[in-house]
């Protein structure tokens, strides 16, 4: 009998590649998003799969699935600045609230539970590379804050039900990901710099541009997730790509990628934002024989024509199509 799985926040980017990749697997995927943030353009092309369904809820209210579960993949939050400090209650209550309702679903259907944490744990770290063992640098009570701690108190509650209640749990850090399905208008560096190019705008780089990143094509991530999840490890697992880049040198690839003309314009760096983000994925190679391979100039073309590709028809949200008779409210 196939698996089923669980997976919240379906409709966003990484939650609704994850559900391709089990529906590949031969799982039977039940889908679960809010749509605050998620698009269920994302997740069209699997209604009427029989492996398939979705479930229109939101988790900080009580979670119920009919049936045996599997496993349960916690990916429900806002994960772009834009998003959280817009609605910074709900997605404290996200991670805090709502991981609680998918832990306890997992103790009642006796599932292994992997959430999405990610490197803003670390907050503008001290220590670079960041490994896990790293405990970060976080202001608590700053703008970010909302999101960071959410994540922060995702690690803890979920730890304490593996140890109090004897829960399978994984916990996958995610550094910043890149590829088809992300939202042009969510406020990330990469959909940020490409709808400036696309529209012909000069490229925002707050502060200097000698901040950090490392960005991990979407397949490779999928595929780090995937292992987490099926091993045996319990403790947080470093999930990015190392090759670290400036953001003024990535504001210059993206110039010459898009074959535009445009400026690069300076703003003043907003407050906690990282100088320095590169996982160390010493864990994830050895416990899960897995690094990424999909380098950044070959993810970024892919990308880009992912986004030249979409329509004004494309870009409006999804609501205003009809899915109704897809949802299961």
């Amino acid at each position: 009998m196939a698996k089923r799985i669980l997976i919240t926040g379906a409709a966003g980017f990484l939650g609704s590649h994850l559900c391709d990749r089990f529906i590949k697997e031969d799982f039977r995927v039940i889908g679960m998003d809010n749509l605050i943030t998620g698009d269920l353009k994302n997740i069209e092309h699997l209604f009427g799969n029989e492996n398939f369904e979705f479930l229109h809820h939101d988790v900080t209210r009580f979670v119920h699935v009919p049936g045996n579960l599997d496993y349960i993949l916690h990916f429900a939050s806002p994960a772009s600045p834009i998003d959280y400090l817009k609605i910074p209650i709900q997605t404290l209550k996200v991670g805090s609230v709502g991981t609680l309702h998918c832990l306890g679903l997992a103790k009642e259907k006796n599932a292994r539970i992997l959430i999405a944490s990610t490197s803003e744990v670390y907050g503008d770290p001290l220590v670079h590379p960041q490994n896990e063992d790293y405990y970060g640098n976080v202001n608590s009570i700053g703008p970010r804050g909302v999101y960071d701690e959410a994540k922060r108190f995702m690690e803890s509650i979920t730890m304490a039900y593996h140890r109090f209640h004897g829960l399978e749990t994984r916990i996958a850090r995610i550094f910043n990901t890149y590829g088809p399905r992300m939202r042009l208008n969510d406020g990330r560096v990469i959909p940020a710099f490409i709808g400036q190019a696309l529209r012909g705008e000069d490229l925002t780089v707050f502060g200097d541009g000698l901040q950090t990143r490392s960005f991990c094509f979407v397949d490779d991530q999928i595929e780090g997730i995937y292992r987490l999840l099926l091993s045996d490890y319990i403790k947080p697992v470093n999930i990015g790509n190392p090759d670290e880049i400036t953001i003024r040198d990535f504001a210059e690839e993206i110039i010459k990628l898009t074959g535009t003309n445009q400026k690069i314009v300076y703003k003043e760096l907003p407050q906690d934002d990282p100088l320095q983000r590169q996982p160390d994925i010493t864990r994830a190679k050895e416990i899960l024989g897995w690094e990424p391979k999909v380098p950044r100039e070959q993810g970024m073309k892919i990308t880009y024509e992912y986004f030249k590709s979409l329509s004004p028809e494309d870009l409006k949200k999804s609501e205003h199509k009809d899915f109704s008779k897809h949802i299961r409210r």
